[in-house]
């Protein structure tokens, strides 16, 4: 029969054969294996062989008694358990045994029964002690696992070119990367451990980051990023997200920094090259606007069909590059934060029926409905600029009107909902496909199909849209499927003229 590897190897050191007989008998039935000696010399000799686990002595034996070899066993291999065979005569040998670090003795003569129950026990201890040392090798490894993947990931950070920092429940600054610090001008020795604003000179920063590190933020997926200006005029960008702990709670914040200067740079020649440009080409384009005006109406009755029909067509275009132009220019000033002077109270529902009073007549042209909804109470005044609300309402329902087939309604809907004043415009007209919805606010994006290809426009006027109510501290959403129009939801806080400053979702295109 092959010996089981896993099996307990026991050695029995008793001078008495019958003893060793039995006692192997019994243990092999038990699937030990087991080793025998006569004499404690030889147990020694065998120990010093052959792994053992667990050691049957006895303790009057010939030549080297039971004692010294316990002591000797206790010396050499401390992980052996020891169980000393001793008479009814004996016991305070055996108590003295115990006291040397025996672990457990059973008294001559013994039943087989009593013999199982002790080195069961025996066993069991073993496979206890095995376990924890086990459990013990794996805590440490884990430990170590633990702390070289902390140090990589502190690596990592530290070395990153973003900065980061991170805060606890309380907004207090609890690490920050070398990259941060340069950004926010922090000395490289400084310790942490302060609320926020002493290390970021960006009141409207610090506020957002003291609201998520207490938890204020955690249903919400759309934090706004927010810029400022930094140290040595440096642009960053701003992004904070809430750090979660394994239930969902709010243990702090974490904040990328992004320096974004160079961006700004470019935006700002960029506006000022388009603002160039855009003055150099509108003054020509309106001359000749206005010259193929005067030519059209000077030669009424003279011009045949074709020569009226291009005639026609180039004033049409020359149209669409001065609205292209002053598009253009809208968007530029929005960029540059040259929107909203006139910041005073409006009536938004009054304002919007001008509107809707100034369009109806486009939309009598193709048949079609345009209504105001207005709620039952008055709705308090909204602190903006009247211009740019005129600039986005007027691109929306002129929109609606354009994307809806003859015969089609278009509905105007204004009311309160917390401290925002909401508008909406929604139409039963073409529509669009979700694929488009997140394209539609970039510029010079248009949704063409076979429906659409006629319907003229720049491509401007919601990133305009979008820009303006941006601008305003406002959200801005849309709804749309093919065939079932469109709805689009404007957000615009009361106190827009107390609202921080520009906060943006996006880095500067």
């Amino acid at each position: 029969m092959t010996p089981n590897a896993d099996a307990t190897r026991v050695l029995i050191v008793d001078d008495e054969q019958s003893i060793q007989i039995g006692s192997e008998r019994i243990l092999s039935r038990m699937g030990c294996q087991v080793l025998s000696a006569g004499r404690g010399e030889e147990g020694l000799d065998i120990l010093s062989r052959e792994p053992v686990s667990i050691v049957l002595l006895d303790m009057k034996m010939p030549g080297m008694d039971g004692m010294d070899v316990l002591r000797e066993i206790r010396s050499r291999h401390p992980d052996i358990l020891v169980i000393v065979i001793t008479g009814y005569a004996t016991v305070e040998t055996a108590i003295e045994a115990m006291k040397q670090g025996a672990y457990d003795f059973i008294p001559k003569p013994f039943e087989p029964d009593q013999l199982r129950i002790v080195v069961n026990r025996a066993v069991e201890r073993l496979r206890l002690t095995r376990e924890a040392e086990k459990a013990e090798q794996a805590r440490k490894r884990t430990l170590l696992d633990l702390d070289a993947e902390k140090s990589r990931i502190r690596t990592i950070i530290e070395s990153l070119p973003n900065g980061v920092l991170v805060t606890n429940n309380m907004g207090q600054v609890m690490f920050m990367n070398p990259a941060c610090r340069t950004y926010l001008g922090v000395d490289p020795d400084r310790p942490t451990g302060e609320p926020a604003a002493a290390y970021v000179d960006a009141k409207d920063l610090c506020d957002l980051i003291m609201e998520i590190s207490q938890g204020c933020h955690l249903d919400f997926d759309d934090i706004p990023a927010l810029e400022f200006v930094g140290p040595n005029e440096k642009y960053l960008l701003a992004r904070a997200r809430p750090v979660l702990g394994d239930k969902r709670e709010c243990l702090g914040a974490v904040v990328n920094l992004v320096d974004i200067t160079a961006m700004r740079v470019l935006d700002r020649l960029k506006s000022e090259f388009v603002t160039k440009v855009s003055h150099e080409l509108r003054s020509p384009l309106s001359t000749i606007h206005e010259q193929l005006a005067l030519v059209m109406n000077d030669m009424v009755g003279q011009l045949s069909q074709n020569d009226a029909h291009l005639l026609s067509r180039a004033k049409e275009k020359t149209q669409g590059l001065i609205s292209m132009i002053g598009d253009l220019l809208d968007i530029s000033r929005i960029e540059t934060g040259n929107v909203c002077h006139e910041v005073k109270p409006v009536q938004l529902e009054e304002l919007l029926a001008s509107i809707i009073d100034f369009l109806k007549a486009r939309a009598e042209t193709k048949d079609q409905s345009l209504v105001l909804h207005r709620p039952n109470t008055p709705l308090p005044p909204l602190n903006s600029d009247p211009l740019a609300l005129e600039s986005i309402f007027g691109n929306l329902i002129a929109n609606a009107i354009n994307y809806t087939q003859e015969g089609g309604s278009i509905e105007v809907s204004i009311d309160l909902v917390g401290i925002n004043l909401r508008v909406v415009v929604q139409d039963n007209g073409f529509g669009m496909e979700e694929k488009h919805l997140e394209k539609i606010f970039e510029r010079f994006y248009r949704v063409k199909n076979e429906k659409t290809r006629y319907v003229t426009g720049t491509g401007l006027g919601l990133p305009i849209v979008k820009g303006l109510v941006e601008s305003m501290n406002g959200v801005i959403q849309v709804e749309s499927e093919p065939n079932r129009g469109s709805k689009f939801t404007v957000l615009l806080p009361i106190k827009t003229a107390d609202a921080p400053p520009k906060r943006t979702d996006r880095a500067p295109a």
